[in-house]
């Protein structure tokens, strides 16, 4: 793959790194990325959403995709433009659905220490197929939590699975609301590390 020499260095440094990742997968290079661009792609988001806690998601989501699609990546512009292109046209969908039906899951239990935990989904706009679709996704992502540790999987069970608030979560474990927020962001992104082994799954 060729690389641009207009580039500038900041960018050819992310194209080591990118290529790190993708041909290695180096979780170091993921996480380099992941923390260089974090902060500017949360305070773009919350500029578009003017909402703390769905920003905070968006950020999360846009490295994802991101990550998950790196090799779509290619040098003629920076990486981090691309990194915004994504995050940008990702939280665009986000608002649009926003205004639509969204679907709704059934408050979810779990066995208390972690365990399989059994959602509905009850949107009657999913047809049979989307259901299975919907369903297989949701078992993935239990796989993929249950490699979190302890602290971090329950963390990520009561955001994404229970569907708590940050203040819901912060009252029920006993912790400051800062702690919460800090520590969830960080289960966020052990586990779109742990994601980059179940691409082309979810």
């Amino acid at each position: 793959m060729e690389l641009n020499s207009n580039l500038s260095p900041k960018a050819k440094i992310d194209f080591e790194l990118v290529c790190k990742a993708r041909d290695e997968n180096n979780e170091k290079a993921y996480a380099t990325l992941l923390a260089k661009y974090k902060d500017s792609i949360y305070f773009m988001m919350f500029k578009m959403v003017k909402n703390a806690d769905d920003a905070d998601d968006l950020t999360i989501e846009a490295f994802g995709k991101a990550f998950n699609r790196i090799h779509q990546y290619t040098p003629d512009f920076a990486f981090s433009t691309w990194l915004f292109r994504i995050a940008t046209n990702n939280c665009i969908d986000f608002i649009r659905k926003k205004k639509m039906n969204t679907l709704s899951l059934d408050k979810t239990t779990d066995d208390g220490e972690g365990g399989e935990l059994s959602f509905e989904i009850k949107s009657p706009n999913l047809d049979p197929e989307e259901r299975i679709i919907r369903k297989q996704k949701i078992r993935i992502m239990r796989e993929i939590v249950q490699q979190l540790k302890p602290r971090y999987r329950e963390l990520v069970v009561l955001r994404y699975f229970r569907e708590l608030s940050y203040e819901e979560i912060a009252e029920e474990i006993q912790l400051p609301l800062g702690t919460v927020k800090a520590q969830l962001f960080r289960a966020r992104e052990k586990l779109y590390l742990l994601m980059q082994n179940k691409k082309g799954n979810i």
